[in-house]
């Protein structure tokens, strides 16, 4: 039973749904309605009663877009729920239709609605682009026709419809054509011809209106350019140019520059310039043209006593198809002027000229002539510079170049004479010759040296031919006249003052025999080793002699210093009281026997520690340090109860004496100086020891023979080391003082101004009188030695050595001094000059002491 009634119940609802579909709806809105606007009351045209519609369950079924209307729940009305665009929804499609499907549930029913959106002039006429160019030949004929691209509207209908105008203008029209198939064609139309040269640019609006109320437009600009055609011959801005010129201006001046212009562009207003065709072939000769610029230039000599005016034409054309052209006329005007120059001719000439010529000597004959007439023939000379030559006028057109001042080749050795002459032409013309005057030289410059003195500092034991300095002299005349020989000069007398040396004994030697001088270079040699024992200062004159007629000389001192080498070692000088023995004095409680050539000394049992037994006497040749002592105790070592002063050279107890010790000891003392390298001597001393009877009898001086008793053995001794240590210790206070006060003062005088040369020619200050120390100062070197008690020979010695600055030009190489040739050779300074200054008031009086103290330590 069930199994009959399923397929009777599906046909009866495909018939109830059959007749359901067969009823529509159609309702219609305008796009753009405001969401809430009521379309239709869709429950009651469904055939719901009121209230029904929310019981039911009324409602609009999707079908995959946004639905743009709504059914209201509560009245079963069909609102607008959101913005309805016909052109988003339907495009150009007329009519806009949607279809809606509404589903009524209890019974289930279904409706088919249509919606209608119906269009709106929402929308305004567009163009494809804001802006159309174009371009449209002047030549182009009225009537022409150019399409152009119409607007588009998105609405539909009447909203759609377009019309088209034009702004204003007097060249171009629209026109509108319509096809059978409704489409709408819009052309360009030129109505008037037009002229680039009038206005090379047009712009135009065109403006698209559609047919809605209110009416909606849009604009496109149309930018029309000309083409040029040449239709326009270049114009002159003249028709005769009119030109002044100079006779004589200088080729290639130019004249004028033509200017015709073209109303064309391009090609068609580019404008060449050339001669007209009947142009005279003399003006082609004399004139040329440039074809691009239009510059006319000058390319022969104006004469104005030839021609004085040219009269041509000239045409510029332009590069057009066909070309067109323009003509001018060009009238050149060549005026007179002073075109002639003064000319000045030597018809004799009388050089060179001697230094020696007198004033007013004729040196040259000269002739001046212009080929102008009348005021520009007229000349006047003179000659430049000034001096030393002048003009002497003989007659018209004739004058003589005579001497007027004294000559001075050295000064100026050739002279370039300039003898100007101008005319009275307006402007004047000048001409001008230049006359070379060579002068010839005669001998009036004696050689002169760059400085007075030089300083050379030498080691003494130099090897025989070292050279020494290099000294120069320039004679500023030529040839032979300069050409300078030098030598050691003989001539004059005196010790220590020129030509040599006054050694000790007497003996005086000339300074030839240690030095020579080389004839052309002034090398000065050493002929023999120097000993600084023999000398310590050589003093010379050198003479500079050159070869001209009669010859003339100059001279210069050398003072050459001998520096000390440590060649010498030491040697023991004799005992005070003269026995056999040399260089001990006995001291103390002691005396010295001095038998076969052997020191002796004796010393009593028990004496204290710091006892005198003897002291060792010894003295260096030497000097500064090389001459410094010191005394040291070579055998024995150890155990010895004697030991001697390090620079005294005393021996004393070193602990008391014992029985201990032995009767005799024997002491070996090298006495050593300070030299590089140190030279030494030895002495042997026997120290006899003795009871205390023998002793006071040795004292007494009646004791063993040969022994010498010593007055004031404790007293005397004592009281002689501390005189001389009181006079060693002023001497040195000086002379750290005055070397203190030097440094300070050079130090100060770093920041005061002075002059660019700080060495140069100097007197020279020599000072040797000092006991206690040596300073020497070079360029290498400055440094100060102080030597303690018991020094046996020492020196202070100040100079201000200088040496002459390098001759000029390519005889520098071959005449300036060598550094690496010179021993010790030392350019004076300011500095060492204010040190002698300063110190040449305290020098006395440090020698004094000094001195004091060096006999008093070897008495």
């Amino acid at each position: 039973m069930g199994a009959c009634w399923g397929p009777v119940l599906r046909v009866l609802v495909v018939q109830a749904a059959w007749a359901l579909c067969g009823g529509q709806v159609r309702y219609s809105v305008s796009e753009e309605a405001e969401p809430g606007t009521v379309v239709g009351r869709l429950a009651q045209d469904v055939g719901l009663e009121a209230g029904e519609a929310e019981a039911r369950r009324l409602r609009l079924v999707s079908q995959g877009r946004r639905a743009s209307v709504e059914v209201s729940g509560a009245s079963g009305a069909l609102v607008v729920s959101s913005r309805l665009d016909r052109e988003e929804l339907c495009g150009k499609s007329a009519p806009c239709v949607l279809r809606l499907e509404v589903l009524v549930e209890r019974p289930l029913r279904v409706f088919h609605v249509e919606l209608e959106v119906t269009d709106i002039n929402d929308n305004a006429p567009i163009f494809p682009v804001k802006e159309e160019a174009f371009t449209i030949a002047e030549v182009s004929l009225p009537g022409s026709r150019f399409p152009l691209e119409g607007a588009s509207d998105a609405d539909i209908g009447a909203n759609a419809q377009l019309s088209y105008t034009l702004s204003p203008n007097e060249h171009f029209s629209l026109d509108l054509q319509k096809s059978e198939e409704d489409t709408v064609s819009l052309f360009l139309v030129l109505t008037k011809t037009l002229d680039r040269e009038t206005m090379a640019e047009h712009r135009l609006v065109l403006t698209a209106s559609d047919g809605g109320r209110p009416s909606l437009t849009g604009t496109m600009e149309l930018v029309i350019s000309v083409l040029d055609a040449n239709d326009n011959a270049p114009q002159f801005n003249q028709s005769v140019y009119k030109v002044k010129v100079l006779e004589g201006s200088g080729l290639g001046t130019v004249l004028i520059k033509l200017n015709a212009t073209d109303m064309d562009v391009g090609i068609n207003s580019d404008i060449m310039y050339s001669f007209g065709k009947r142009v005279a072939a003399n003006v082609k000769e004399m004139f040329t043209i440039d074809e691009i610029k239009g510059e006319i230039r000058l390319q022969g000599n104006l004469d104005y006593e030839d021609i004085d005016t040219y009269e041509f034409t000239v045409e510029a054309r332009d590069k057009g198809f066909p070309p067109l052209s323009g003509h001018c006329k060009v009238l050149v005007e060549v005026l007179d002027v002073n075109d002639n120059a003064p000319e000045v001719r030597v018809t004799s000439l009388s050089v060179p000229v001697s230094e020696d010529a007198s004033v007013g000597t004729v040196v040259a004959l000269l002739s001046v002539s212009d080929r102008d007439s009348g005021a520009n023939g007229r000349v006047r000379c003179s000659v430049w510079p000034s001096s030393p030559f002048g003009l002497v006028s003989a007659f018209a057109g004739s004058y003589s170049l005579v001497l007027r001042e004294a000559l001075d080749r050295e000064r100026v050795s050739e002279y370039e004479v300039e003898v100007r002459a101008e005319d009275g032409g307006s402007p004047p013309l000048r001409g001008r010759l230049g006359v070379r005057v060579p002068v010839s030289d005669v001998n009036d410059n004696a050689p002169a040296f760059a400085q007075a003195v030089y300083t050379v500092l030498a080691r003494e034991n130099n090897a025989a031919g070292a050279e020494l300095a290099r000294v120069w002299a320039r004679d500023p005349d030529e040839a032979g006249n300069g050409r300078v020989s030098y030598s050691v000069w003989e001539g004059g007398s005196g010790v220590g003052v020129v030509g040599g040396v006054l050694l000790s004994g007497g003996v005086w030697r000339p300074a030839s025999s240690y030095v020579s001088v080389d004839a052309e270079s002034g090398r000065v040699w050493a002929l023999q080793a120097l000993d600084y024992e023999e000398v310590q200062v050589l003093q010379f004159e050198v003479r500079a002699v050159d070869a001209g007629e009669p010859p003339l000389c100059g001279n210069a001192t050398v003072q050459v210093f001998v520096l000390d080498e440590n060649d010498n070692a030491p040697a023991l000088l004799p005992s005070a009281g003269g026995g056999a023995g040399v260089g001990v004095d006995a001291g103390g409680a002691s005396s010295l026997e001095a038998a076969s050539g052997s020191l002796w000394a004796w010393a009593a049992w028990g004496a204290p520690a710091g006892q005198v037994v003897a002291k060792i006497r010894a003295v260096d040749a030497d000097s500064g340090y090389n001459a410094w002592l010191r005394y040291e105790l070579l055998e024995p070592r150890g155990k010895s109860p004697f030991r001697v002063g390090l620079y005294s050279g005393e021996v004393s107890t070193l602990r008391a004496l014992e029985e201990a010790d032995g009767p005799r000891q024997r002491l070996v003392i090298v006495v050593r100086d300070h030299g590089e390298p140190s030279r030494s001597a030895t002495a042997t001393l026997s120290v006899s020891l003795l009871e205390g009877t023998e002793a006071k009898l040795a004292a007494s001086g009646s004791g063993r023979p040969g022994l010498r008793p010593l007055s004031g053995v404790e007293g005397g001794a004592e009281s002689s080391s501390s005189s001389t240590n009181v006079w060693l210790v002023v001497a040195i206070c000086a002379v750290s003082s005055l070397f203190l006060l030097a440094v300070v003062l050079y130090g100060a005088s770093r920041w005061v101004p002075r002059a660019a040369v700080l060495s140069g020619p100097g007197p020279t200050t020599l000072v040797c009188a000092s006991e206690v120390g040596s300073w020497s100062y070079s360029q290498r070197q400055s440094r100060s030695l102080c030597v303690a008690d018991g020094a046996g020979k020492s020196d202070l010695m100040v100079f201000s050595p200088n040496f002459p600055p390098p001759p000029p030009g390519p005889a520098a190489k071959e005449t300036q001094p060598d550094p690496s040739a010179l021993l010790d050779t030392v350019s004076g300074t300011a500095f060492l000059r204010f040190r002698f200054s300063l110190t040449s008031t305290l020098i006395p009086l440090l020698a004094f002491l000094s001195h004091q103290a060096r006999w008093q330590t070897l008495l």
